[in-house]
């Protein structure tokens, strides 16, 4: 049997740039793509804290450094500048891998400034 893990997440990122005429998809600053190990092109949900909406695009590279997260093309009308995102990969693995899986989890400030990295999600309390 094979199950779908999240691979990598991209805690509340701010959206910096919404580009409706650009070639489709999610530019992301290069550094934190590579913190993530979110690969070029690789498929990403990103979930739109502000609104709700939820969809799912692709990873570009964006310049290292910039802080950029930028919603391209039909991307671009699911968030408004500064809304806060979840970018998160998945993988597919068996059971024996899963067992051993720990997710890349990247916590960002508002600026997208690396604030923390964990592999575990706390245990939900009441």
């Amino acid at each position: 049997m094979q199950l779908t893990m999240l691979k990598a997440k991209l805690h509340r990122a701010r959206v910096t740039h919404c580009e409706l005429h650009y070639e489709g998809s999610c530019g992301i600053d290069s550094e934190l793509l590579d913190l993530a190990g979110i690969r070029e092109n690789e498929s990403i949900d990103i979930y739109n804290v502000n609104n709700g909406k939820r969809f799912r695009t692709y990873a570009i590279r964006a310049e290292a450094g910039s802080k950029i997260i930028s919603l391209n093309g039909a991307a671009a009308h699911m968030a408004e500048l500064g809304d806060i995102v979840i970018i998160a990969s998945y993988a597919q693995m068996d059971e024996a891998e899963a067992d051993k899986h720990q997710p890349r989890l990247v916590y960002l400030d508002e600026g997208n400034v690396l604030k923390d990295t964990a592999n575990v999600i706390p245990v939900q309390v009441a």
